[in-house]
Formats: structure tokens, C-alpha cells, sequence
């Protein structure tokens, strides 16, 4: 009974109908890009919900992802240097869940908009290195990532950036991004539990955003060429700014 009535209250969320769209859009996308779903997400997620249910909902829903398109891309990826990132990041998460716990709704949000923006400029600007990445190196980002990720449900963009200013094949870059998003979707859900922020109604939720997450994942799949990376790279940079846009907190005021 308590199990209905959570699945009620999840099914009646405010804006449900186009946190349902927004969420097929930031599937597609990631299954196409293999990054980009969490930057369409959240600045538009917030609007209607939280930042902490926001997060954590879309956890649960990313977890569509083992079954769509991590599979093919697990084999693909350097397992050395990912699982560093990976567990960098779930140390450094704990951090940025308790900060979030703390901080003001209006002052996250302000945080998602403006990381989105930067993050997106800098991908734009197609800023690259040419050293070959440390184990150290990849710590720090791993960190970084995990902190923000934790702060603000952006677990993405610093390894974006880390990955897209590489030297690795655009098919390599899109499966790293892909197995690192997809582990640490499924590592945030216990930390977020410990410290008594991941709700029934969240889970819950995110349960609903489940399969039209899943949905999305696979159509982008289908869709992905490697020959197609300028296109590809265009039309995510697109809509990740247009949900940056839609996210900004003052148009509340209007």
C-alpha cells in the first residue's frame, strides 16, 4: 500500500509531462553522443522539483543505461584509466551531496545554469591538450567530476571536457563517457542513501523516468555514426544550450 501510494505521489510530481519529454530528449541525445543528458536534464528538472529529488531521480533513471548502451560500450574503453575516474569520483561525491544538503535551492540552481554555460563554451571553443593524461591527472578530474556531480547532478561535464580535449578516437571518447556516466549514476544512489537524501518518492520517480530514458538511449544509439562527429557534436551542443536557457532561475519571476 505504501509502495501505491509513493507511485501515486511520484505519477502526480508537478510538470511530470515534461520532465517525461526532457528526459527522452537527454536519452537520445546521450545515446547519440554519449554525454549531454544530465546538462539537458537538470536545468530544466529543477524548474518543477528540487534539486536533491531532481538528482536523484535521474540516478535511478540512468541506470536504464546498463541494459541500452553500455553493453557496446564497455569493450571499447581503456578499463585502467576509467575505473580510476570512476572511483575518484564516488569518493569525492559524498563531498558535494553534503554541500547540496546545505546550500540554498535558488544558489544551485544559479550553479547548474552557469557550469552548464561554461562547460558548453569550452566545448565550443574546442579546447584541446597533447600531453598523455597521468594516473594523478585522471584522479583530479575523477574528483572533480564526482564533487560536482554530487553538488549539483552534473556528473558529466568536467569529464566531458577531459575526454573531448583528448586524443582518442571519437567512438573511444563517446564509450569512456558512457561507462564512467553510467557507474557513477549507479555509485551516487548508496552515498545519496547514507546521507538520507535519496526519498521513496525520488526513487520512485525516477522509476517512471525509467523507461522513457531507456527509450531515448537506445533511438540515439541507433542513430550514432562515427563518421557523423561534427554533426553530432553540433546538435548536442544545441540542446544543451537551449535546456541551459530554459533553466535559468529568473524566468520564475516572469
Amino acid at each position: 500500500m505504501l509502495m501505491l501510494d509513493t507511485l501515486q505521489a511520484a505519477v502526480a510530481t508537478p510538470g511530470l509531462v515534461w520532465l517525461v519529454l526532457i528526459t527522452i530528449v537527454a536519452g537520445i541525445v546521450y545515446g547519440f553522443a554519449g554525454f549531454g543528458a544530465a546538462l539537458i536534464y537538470m536545468p530544466v528538472s529543477v524548474i518543477f522539483i528540487s534539486p536533491v529529488m531532481a538528482i536523484a531521480a535521474f540516478s535511478v533513471s540512468s541506470l536504464s543505461s546498463l541494459v541500452t548502451i553500455f553493453p557496446r560500450a564497455w569493450p571499447l574503453v581503456n578499463r585502467k584509466a576509467v575505473t580510476v575516474l570512476i572511483l575518484s569520483a564516488a569518493v569525492s561525491a559524498s563531498l558535494g551531496i553534503w554541500v547540496l544538503r546545505m546550500a540554498d535551492v535558488t544558489a544551485i540552481r544559479w550553479a547548474v545554469v552557469v557550469f552548464c554555460a561554461v562547460t558548453l563554451a569550452a566545448l565550443v571553443a574546442g579546447w584541446r591538450y597533447r600531453v598523455e593524461p597521468t594516473t594523478g591527472t585522471r584522479i583530479i578530474v575523477g574528483g572533480a567530476a564526482g564533487f560536482v556531480g554530487g553538488l549539483s547532478g552534473l556528473m558529466g561535464p568536467i569529464m566531458v571536457l577531459f575526454q573531448l580535449a583528448g586524443r582518442d578516437s571519437i567512438s573511444t571518447t563517446r564509450a569512456t563517457t558512457v561507462v564512467f556516466l553510467t557507474a557513477t549514476s549507479l555509485l551516487v544512489l548508496p552515498l545519496m542513501a547514507a546521507q538520507g537524501v535519496l526519498t521513496a518518492q525520488a526513487v520512485a520517480l525516477g522509476a517512471v523516468l525509467l523507461v522513457p530514458y531507456g527509450v531515448g538511449a537506445l533511438i540515439g544509439q541507433a542513430l550514432f555514426r562515427p563518421e557523423w562527429e561534427r554533426f553530432y557534436r553540433v546538435v548536442a551542443y544545441a540542446i544543451i544550450g537551449l535546456a541551459t536557457l530554459a533553466g535559468v532561475p529568473i524566468w520564475d519571476q516572469m
